[in-house]
């Protein structure tokens, strides 16, 4: 029971930094929608937590949803990595001119 608590609690420590980072980018220009993705995320860990606490291998895959809400941030990621590079452009913020 200890094990699988520890294998939890690690895979928690190991996804923290993705998730956090994806979770400050998306929300420079979708704060609503990266909360709710953030949340969709934190209830998947708590359920995937519960299921690997019993032991029974097959019921880790109850959080299995969270990949949705870490799509959902991968987004707003991109949209806002988008309107960054669309901002440098038109304001002439690269050093690299494109001609």
């Amino acid at each position: 029971m200890f094990n699988c608590i520890q294998r939890v609690h690690q895979n928690t420590l190991e996804d923290y930094p993705q998730f956090l980072a994806l979770i400050f980018l998306g929300g420079l220009k979708h704060p609503s929608v990266s909360a709710g993705a953030g949340l969709v995320i934190i209830l998947g860990r708590v359920f995937y937590a519960l299921g690997y606490y019993t032991g029974d291998q097959s019921k880790k895959r109850r959080g299995g949803f969270m990949i949705l809400g870490k799509l959902v941030l991968f987004g707003c990621v991109i949209s806002t990595a988008s309107l960054s590079l669309a901002i440098s452009k038109h304001w002439n913020l690269c050093y690299v001119r494109v001609d």
